[in-house]
């Protein structure tokens, strides 16, 4: 995206003014969004502060999962302390093992690792609703313990999808056997199974998951699958999985919608930046934030390319 970094201050304020105030719904236009980005994906103070404002508005929502993304969102933008300072009176109050499980996952990525305990508890607890939040949330986080609980739930042949989970945590700790068993996943005859494995793969997958990739995007039939596997593909470098990820954030299906654009970040192409400003808009709240997150770690991209 090649664009003037400089713009009007005073003008890009009563704009945001305006959008904060949700009188430009679904208005903002391309052109607009990306004057406020250079090529190397830097913002302006008032792009950031828009997003961060976004991400705010997210964390004290109603919407529970919506709220958790918002916190990491946060937390990848360096304000781990307010995180920490929302989420923690909220896991004291809260009895649901599934949501226990997002906000002491977003409690140890803003570096309070006491919340380790709480994901290890609920995963060894057979009879608890969470297990599979749970194996989710330590792959997140990067977390194995001494890979004993997560060893038994990837053993177990009863859950797959707890299965699924704990092998990508196990496999993001370097197992290479898990990783082979979540590839041969791709062929799984359920849907979910599917696409969980191709979401791990676009973190973990490398040159040689393009080709399997590529021939399921060929025959894929379920929409939300096959937006995974665009994100999967944009993220280990395939152009093609790039250019259906950028249409995919005009998708009708909100859930792809909301996937594309947090994958746009991952794909550390600035150029999607232009694409995810009309975003901050979106009737869709997971969207707005997902935009906002990308639209961070983008520019933080750009920061970290301008350094010697």
């Amino acid at each position: 995206m090649k664009s003037n970094p400089r713009c009007l201050v005073t003008t890009w304020g009563i704009i945001g003014f305006f959008l904060l105030s949700g009188l430009l719904q679904n208005s903002l236009p391309v052109t607009l969004g990306a004057t406020q980005a250079n090529r190397l994906g830097r913002i302006t103070p008032e792009l950031r502060a828009l997003c961060l404002a976004k991400l705010r508005e997210g964390l004290n929502s109603s919407e529970f999962w919506p709220a958790m993304h918002a916190a990491e969102a946060l937390t990848l933008a360096g304000l781990e302390r307010e995180v920490i300072a929302s989420l923690q009176p909220r896991l004291l109050r809260e009895t649901d093992d599934q949501r226990r499980c997002g906000l002491a996952r977003e409690l140890v990525r803003a570096g309070n690792r006491d919340s380790l305990r709480i994901l290890f508890e609920i995963l060894g607890n057979e009879n608890s609703t969470g297990r599979v939040h749970a194996a989710e949330s330590l792959y997140k986080v990067g977390e194995i313990g001494d890979g004993t609980l997560l060893r038994r739930a990837y053993a177990q042949p009863e859950n797959t999808h707890l299965r699924l989970m704990a092998a990508a945590a196990l496999a993001e700790a370097g197992d290479a056997e898990s990783l082979i068993w979540l590839r041969g996943e791709l062929r799984s005859e359920d849907r979910l199974s599917r696409q969980l494995s191709v979401w791990v793969l676009a973190r973990l997958g490398n040159e040689s998951d393009k080709a399997p990739l590529l021939r399921m995007r060929e025959h894929e039939q379920d929409a939300v699958v096959r937006g995974m596997i665009a994100n999967a593909l944009a993220c280990l470098g395939e152009p093609r999985g790039f250019q259906d990820l950028v249409g995919n954030l005009q998708s009708e299906n909100p859930t792809v919608r909301v996937m594309a654009a947090e994958f746009a970040g991952y794909s550390r192409k600035a150029v999607a930046q232009e694409h995810l400003f009309p975003l901050l808009n979106d009737p869709v709240l997971d969207v707005r934030l997902r935009a906002a997150q990308s639209l961070l770690v983008l520019s933080k991209i750009g920061e970290q390319d301008e350094k010697p």
